[in-house]
């Protein structure tokens, strides 16, 4: 990725593209005004490579290496509603920061960020460009998605990245009483996105629609 690009500029990065993502998210359904501005005001061309950078505010996934891709913007303004309904979550754990696109369209809503990448070239790319969009509540780990981030638990939110055959554990564990996940669940061409809310020890489940999202691994690489 280079790092000659700017964070404002003409043509894909204009006024009148962004609004037009914007207009598209608004038909799907998307009514959250915070989660919408956070979609218009970050700059998604520097999260991709540069050649991909006249896509990058169409409304589609696109490859970010590592056998990885950057979420489709409505899925993350899909995800991020989620979270958000209910309240605002101050203490908040990612799993999944990939290129750090959803990050940053996240951590300006929520007062803390927590964020786990498995893949540390992934991991290194996202903290140069969240460093230089100066989002510095943003704390971010190499580390196994599955296990969470006990030290830091409970969260009051947890937005999964990837999508698992059934919710890890150790996230059901770490979420706080009132707090909400939003996770997609499920194997390939199957998988729903799942919000899971605490109620002291019981659980509520509540499916959002189907998704598609590239597999939740363990290990680290």
């Amino acid at each position: 990725m280079s790092d000659q690009r700017k964070v404002t500029g003409i043509g894909m990065t204009s006024a009148r593209t962004r609004d037009r993502l914007i207009a598209r998210l608004r038909e799907q359904g998307i009514t959250s005004e915070p989660v919408l501005e956070r979609i218009r005001a970050v700059p998604r061309h520097l999260f991709v490579d540069e050649a991909l950078s006249s896509r990058a505010y169409e409304d589609t996934a696109l490859p970010i290496g590592h056998g990885q891709t950057i979420s489709q913007p409505f899925i993350v303004a899909r995800m991020t509603e989620a979270l958000l309904e209910g309240g605002s979550p101050r203490k908040v754990l990612e799993v999944g920061t990939g290129c750090g696109y959803q990050s940053s369209v996240l951590a300006p809503l929520v007062v803390t960020l927590y964020s786990i990448e498995r893949v540390a070239a992934l991991q290194t790319r996202a903290r140069r460009v969240l460093r230089e969009l100066r989002l510095a509540n943003v704390h971010m780990k190499h580390g196994d998605g599955f296990e969470g981030w006990a030290a830091h638990a409970p969260f009051d939110g947890i937005i999964c990245a990837a999508a698992a055959y059934a919710v890890p554990t150790p996230l059901l564990e770490q979420l706080g009483d009132g707090g909400r996940l939003i996770i997609p669940v499920g194997p390939d061409r199957e998988q729903q996105l799942l919000r899971v809310t605490r109620r002291g020890d019981r659980l509520e489940r509540e499916i959002l629609g189907p998704v598609t999202f590239v597999p939740l691994l363990h290990g680290l690489s």
